[in-house]
């Protein structure tokens, strides 16, 4: 049987040179910036979007991938080679792309194998699972393995979100005017993550950043104990926090490996720059 063939999302932020090594298929949300509409990771990636961002007086918008889009790339997959295609995708409580994905499955010839993930995370909180993914296909894993390997990751792995600035919180309707600025004035990070539903929520609100990160790792070391992770730290523009972030976690945890990527353009419309999230994967 020819290799399964992974789908996902431009919202998982693999950085390019992982995606293009395991051969996942990337199919783009978009990004608008008043008449202006980018691909996201494709006409316009992190370091332009965040430096149009903090220029532009317009909060950009976003929106899902056609379900047209997706049929084209499942019927260019089936035509290569006919092999089954799991498609892992942003979470349907935070985006309409999972639907849209079902939809064009829907659209395909009943032979074509495809079977559409809901990850019910964002941003590497599901690329973890979408490289796993591609790796175990690589390693000729059937679809049966892969997913069973999807679903025992999705339970483990554990996300924070640390935002430095409510702004785009509050632009993006998430919080009100007066909590933004009350939350400014205080110097207040809020430690986001997302809820086994596949919502964002708030975990806890620390005044300042270094101490918001700190809770962070109080929080893991809660749960994850003397555990070996695998971890990636994300960011939007702000590679100095990210790297001061991964020395903390070298720090507190054995850590069997760790990468950086960068918050790509839609989930960084939300976070607005110097966010930073940190991925973990018990081993």
């Amino acid at each position: 049987m020819s290799q399964i063939r992974i789908v996902t999302d431009s919202t998982a932020d693999i950085p390019a040179e992982i995606r293009e090594a395991l051969g996942i298929e990337m199919v783009p949300l978009k990004v608008h910036f008043g008449m202006d509409t980018y691909r996201d990771q494709i006409d316009m990636g992190s370091e332009a979007f965040f430096e149009s961002l903090t220029s532009s007086s317009v909060l950009p918008t976003t929106s899902q991938p056609s379900p047209v889009q997706f049929v084209e790339t499942f019927k260019r997959l089936t035509e290569e080679s006919n092999a089954p295609i799991i498609s892992i995708h942003l979470s349907a409580g935070l985006s309409g792309t999972y639907q849209s994905a079902l939809l064009a499955k829907s659209m395909m010839d009943e032979s074509a194998d495809i079977t559409v993930i809901d990850s019910r995370s964002a941003s590497y909180g599901f690329g973890a699972l979408v490289v796993a993914a591609a790796e175990a296909a690589r390693s000729g894993g059937s679809k049966e393995e892969i997913l069973e390997l999807l679903d025992s990751m999705r339970q483990k792995l554990k996300l924070y979100f640390l935002v430095d600035t409510l702004e785009y919180l509050q632009k993006g309707g998430r919080i009100g005017k007066a909590a933004a600025l009350v939350g400014s004035l205080l110097n207040i990070k809020p430690i986001l993550s997302v809820s086994d539903e596949g919502t964002v929520y708030s975990v806890d609100k620390v005044r300042g950043q270094k101490k918001a990160m700190a809770r962070i790792i109080e929080l893991l070391k809660q749960d994850l104990g003397d555990t070996p992770l695998h971890i990636t730290v994300a960011h939007a523009a702000s590679l100095e926090t990210a790297e001061l972030f991964n020395e903390l976690m070298l720090q507190n945890f054995v850590v069997q490996s760790s990468r950086y990527t960068n918050i790509g353009p839609v989930i960084g419309t939300h976070t607005g720059p110097g966010a930073v999230a940190v991925f973990v994967n018990p081993v």
